[in-house]
């Protein structure tokens, strides 16, 4: 076990919980979508090299697909908004821009 997955651990639910990063990779996204059905969540991930606003036309690479039952997702959002809270108070507010077919151009 290396120094950072030591400082990650810790007890939930009366649980000691260790976290084990050894076989982890990262990756980049920069596009998000979530589909569901009653059992799953489904996260979806890519990226687009769309740089320019005139485009009208954007292309997504989907890189990774996260499934997760409704518990798992819902904790999440809860782990998320949590975070962006944090984010926020530190560094001011995120200003989302309308969609692209929402602009008339």
């Amino acid at each position: 076990m290396n120094d950072k997955t030591k400082e990650n651990d810790g007890e939930v639910a009366g649980r000691k919980l260790k976290w084990d990063d050894t076989g982890m990779t990262s990756a980049y996204a920069n596009v998000c979508n979530v589909a569901g059905t009653r059992e799953e969540v489904t996260l979806l991930f890519g990226t687009h090299q769309n740089w320019h606003a005139g485009q009208t036309d954007v292309t997504v690479l989907l890189s990774h697909r996260i499934v997760l039952n409704p518990y798992a997702a819902k904790r999440l959002s809860l782990l998320l908004d949590a975070a962006l809270k944090k984010y926020e108070a530190s560094f001011g507010p995120v200003v989302l821009e309308p969609a692209h077919s929402d602009q008339s151009h």
